[in-house]
């Protein structure tokens, strides 16, 4: 299925960039709405579901049968338009913005000729990763109705995949041939930079994306505002031996990549001389009582349980943990990025406070009143209907890639192309997205993990807040290591 998008939006002038502090990994919007659903059912979970933390080519196990047809729809370029004036402000010091600075003139319509944009996103049963995609049209959007980029609206194209690489492929070339995009920013999907890089580089686009196969990190032509599965684990197992464990248990979803993702964390075990025990999990998970005694069994007291799940998988065995009286019998639970949402922390209550500690590669949203901050809860608040998870990890990716993008086409000078618009993506540098701990740079090199550095955070009452502040991912792991010989290690970001 295809969605055709318009959208637009002007780089905000104190620029903002997921900086690390925030990583609430909302889980799928898709997943996390259908485990609500769910969990007021009873059930606690939503089947299936695959996100950001599942990482690689999870293709064949997952969804083997999904249907490769695609379609065409159009979408209105100011999806959820409500009066300019919608703005936003979280507590404490009074930082409030309107989405009219989203572009350089204030309610004026951008009346240029388009510069199209593209994407690919995963859509399927119990896969969606569209709320950042949508996201990043509301972005768009915003900027459109605010002057465009030096008058230009964007125009974006959405397609969505069903993990057929014969489909992905076919896509990548419509939005290329078809619909005749300069560049690709937004792509979230299971296995499209592992069908695509290999194009992508002939053609000499630049990939702005938010990564889970391992080529959206190990090759040149993409480059990611999240960490994806691997790093975000090893935020994890890296906080869980700041803390003194004797143990670490990790335990993932049993589908295609899981070696790749585990590679991470046994590498920093292993420098940490601390035994790590590597599980797998067949999901849905259809008896979490003994997944979590397996787990607390294998972890002992001063031991750690850090999961790789998405939310409502991750839920059903930390709410299994508890009903077994489980909770207390580790020195800590973690969890990748996935797990930073607050749906997760209601649904856990206080009995988890301060005892699971979760990877958050993007600024916590809840406790941070910056105008960058405020930025995205305006434009999601007017814009964003689309975007069903509402505020979290896969919304402020979208936010991020969009700004990063509007920045980038903001430098053009002269005709919007596919050699002048990739150039001046590759040629971003020490940009501050105000989403992330560092500055992001794109960059020539032959690898790009432009975020290494996070966050992590804890429950408390319902809410995600800071255990900890930006910590590099350590090098320890040689993906991580690697990228650090190559690009070096970004500045942090200013305080806002």
């Amino acid at each position: 299925m295809k969605i055709f998008t318009l959208a637009q939006r002007r780089q905000r002038a104190a620029g903002t960039a997921w900086g690390v502090g925030m990583a609430r990994a909302a889980g799928t919007a898709r997943g996390v709405g259908m485990a609500r659903a769910a969990l007021a059912a009873g059930t606690a979970r939503a089947a299936g579901t695959v996100t950001l933390g599942v990482a690689a080519a999870v293709v064949a196990a997952v969804l083997a049968g999904c249907s490769s047809s695609s379609s065409s729809t159009p979408n209105s370029g100011t999806p959820g338009a409500a009066p300019s004036s919608a703005a936003a402000g979280s507590g404490g010091g009074g930082s409030t913005v309107s989405t009219s600075q989203c572009g350089s003139k204030p309610g004026t319509p951008a009346t240029g000729t388009p510069i199209a944009l593209g994407s690919i996103v995963t859509d399927q049963p119990g896969t969606s990763f569209t709320d950042i995609a949508n996201m990043a049209n509301a972005y768009f959007a915003c900027v459109n109705a605010n002057g465009g980029v030096n008058g230009h609206p964007i125009k974006y194209y959405i397609a969505t995949e069903q993990t057929n690489p014969a489909q992905i492929a076919a896509d990548a070339r419509q939005l290329v041939q078809s619909d005749h995009v300069v560049g690709i920013i937004g792509n979230t999907s299971i296995i499209e930079c592992s069908i695509d890089s290999s194009y992508w580089a002939h053609l000499g686009y630049y990939v702005i994306d938010s990564g889970i196969a391992p080529e959206c990190y190990s090759t040149a032509n993409s480059a990611a505002v999240n960490m994806g599965p691997r790093y975000s684990s090893d935020g994890a197992v890296q906080y869980a031996l700041s803390q003194h464990v004797s143990k670490v248990v990790f335990d993932q979803s049993n589908v295609p990549g899981t070696g790749y993702i585990a590679a991470g964390p046994a590498a920093l075990a292993a420098a940490a001389h601390v035994p790590i025990v590597q599980l797998t999990e067949t999901v849905p998970i259809a008896d979490a009582n003994s997944v979590a005694i397996k787990e607390v069994d294998d972890a002992g007291p001063n031991g750690a349980v850090v999961l790789n799940f998405t939310p409502p998988e991750a839920l059903v065995i930390l709410q299994a943990a508890q009903k077994l009286g489980l909770e207390d019998r580790v020195k800590l639970w973690g969890c990748s990025t996935p797990c930073n949402t607050d749906f997760l922390a209601q649904s856990l209550g206080p009995k988890w406070n301060s005892k699971l500690f979760v990877n958050a590669e993007l600024t916590p949203p809840d406790s941070t009143n910056t105008a960058a901050m405020n930025l995205y809860k305006a434009i999601l608040a007017q814009y964003g209907k689309a975007v069903q998870g509402g505020i979290g990890s896969f919304s402020q990716m979208g936010f991020t890639e969009a700004e990063i993008a509007v920045h980038a086409l903001e430098s053009v000078k002269g005709a919007y192309t596919t050699s002048s618009v990739n150039a001046a993506f590759k040629s971003v540098t020490d940009f501050n997205t105000g989403m992330l701990c560092q500055l992001w740079t794109y960059g020539s090199y032959p690898m790009h993990i432009p975020n290494n550095m996070d966050y992590t955070v804890t429950p408390q009452n319902g809410k995600m807040t800071t255990a900890q502040g930006c910590t590099q991912i350590s090098s320890v792991d040689p993906q991580i290591a690697a990228y650090r010989k190559a690009a070096g290690t970004a500045a942090l970001a200013p305080a806002p």
